[in-house]
């Protein structure tokens, strides 16, 4: 699978990390992150990744700020994107078995966790449930598409 990585500044310690898991686990990374460590901007790399999300040039999106948080808000913006943050192996499960998330946001604090690896591998390799969760994720798609829409 090809998935795109953005970091911003805080998010440069996991660059040879994600490389080396990613590979490990098979999947090609295309590096759309800030290559110093100057401050930088992290909605800048949110919609870069995200963009390449949505137009179908890569299957999914990893994106690395200090919390994920800031990442997530950029790239929620772009049309097509379902960016969760993630801090754990539940989240990381619920959020493609549940929200069919195309884009993975993690804290640079995350660096450390043992769990990086599996987390990042439940993630890839979790399907969407489909089923109610269809009904759900077709009413974001279709608020995407139309605007603001009959609540039920």
């Amino acid at each position: 699978m090809k998935i795109a990585g953005g970091w911003d500044h805080r998010g440069r310690i996991f660059t040879e990390k994600l490389k080396s898991i990613l590979a490990k686990l098979g999947h090609e990374l295309v590096e759309m992150g800030a290559v110093s460590d100057e401050s930088s901007d992290y909605p800048d790399f949110g919609f870069r990744v995200a963009e390449a999300v949505s137009r179908g040039e890569v299957a999914r999106g990893i994106l690395i700020c200090g919390t994920g948080i800031g990442m997530s808000i950029a790239a929620n913006k772009v049309r097509g994107v379902r960016a969760a943050v993630v801090w754990d192996l539940g989240t990381a499960r619920a959020s493609r078995a549940h929200n069919d998330s195309n884009v993975l946001c993690i804290g640079e604090w995350l660096a450390e966790n043992p769990e990086l690896e599996l987390i990042i591998k439940l993630w890839l390799e979790t399907p969407f449930e489909g089923g109610r969760h269809s009904r759900r994720i077709g009413k974001i798609t279709e608020y995407e598409k139309n605007g603001p829409c009959r609540i039920q």
